[in-house]
């Protein structure tokens, strides 16, 4: 894996922990409401997992996930990526939501590099 600075890996695992925040407030409102949360528990556990990873590999914290959970979790990660890009393009230069989006897109990035790198296994 590239070397990242403590600055990005710090930034980094904040974002995950608050992109997990959002997709637990997002699950509780729609079991509220009744709506299927097939996807926000995919991604809920897809970023929990990346988080685990990132963790793993940085801080030496072990992880109990499968090789199946980091390609299924790899795989939903990437998916998110176009839409967070797509989010990204359509901000203002210097709003608050396109530094919080630039961090979510490098953090993805670097856990989708962390789950491809073999010693992560």
């Amino acid at each position: 894996m590239e070397n990242v600075s403590n600055a990005d890996k710090l930034e980094s695992i904040k974002s995950l922990e608050s992109t997990i925040r959002k997709l637990e407030n997002a699950l509780s409102q729609m079991t509220q409401k009744g709506a299927n949360t097939t996807l926000v528990k995919k991604r809920l556990k897809a970023v929990n997992i990346g988080l685990a990873i990132i963790e793993h590999g940085w801080n030496q914290k072990p992880h109990h996930y499968t090789q199946d959970d980091l390609i299924e979790a790899r795989n939903v990660l990437i998916g998110l990526i176009p839409s967070v890009e797509t989010s990204y393009a359509k901000s203002k230069d210097g709003s608050p939501q396109r530094t919080l989006l630039e961090r979510r897109l490098k953090a993805l990035e670097l856990v989708v590099q962390e789950i491809n790198d073999p010693s992560t296994k």
